[in-house]
């Protein structure tokens, strides 16, 4: 099979506040929701304006990071990949979500809540890295 390509590029604000949780073995995974918002004019000339929301996962560094210095509201960039999980229920119903899986994290709104400026990625992506300091 030849190879493909999964990026996807983000920026909007935060829906929630990211919330963080441990796998079985350990590794930190945080969790949170963006909203884009997107405008276009219909050929009648009427303005219309629209609301996506994004599912977005960090894991490891990035998720630590994110659940310290992400709030509700704040602007964020957010680069990744896709990536959908299925499950099924107690009562054997398939469910599927897509979610945006981050390597790359930039505060835009300028403070993180320490009060510093930054960005970060993640330890899959440590060149592109923010400046934390």
């Amino acid at each position: 099979m030849a190879r493909g390509l999964n990026k996807v590029m983000i920026i909007g604000n935060l829906g929630r506040d990211p919330e963080m949780r441990y796998t079985p073995n350990g590794t930190p995974v945080t969790s949170f929701s963006v909203a884009v918002g997107r405008s276009w004019t219909t050929p009648d000339g009427e303005r219309k304006e629209a609301t996506e929301w994004f599912n977005v996962v960090a894991w490891r560094e990035l998720a630590e990071i994110c659940n310290q210095h992400l709030r509700k509201g704040g602007r964020v960039y957010i680069e990744g990949s896709l990536q959908t999980r299925s499950w099924e229920d107690q009562n054997h119903q398939r469910h599927f979500r897509t979610e945006v899986v981050a390597d790359q994290m930039i505060m835009l709104d300028g403070k993180r809540r320490d009060g510093r400026e930054g960005s970060h990625g993640s330890d899959r992506d440590s060149a592109n890295a923010g400046n934390w300091d």
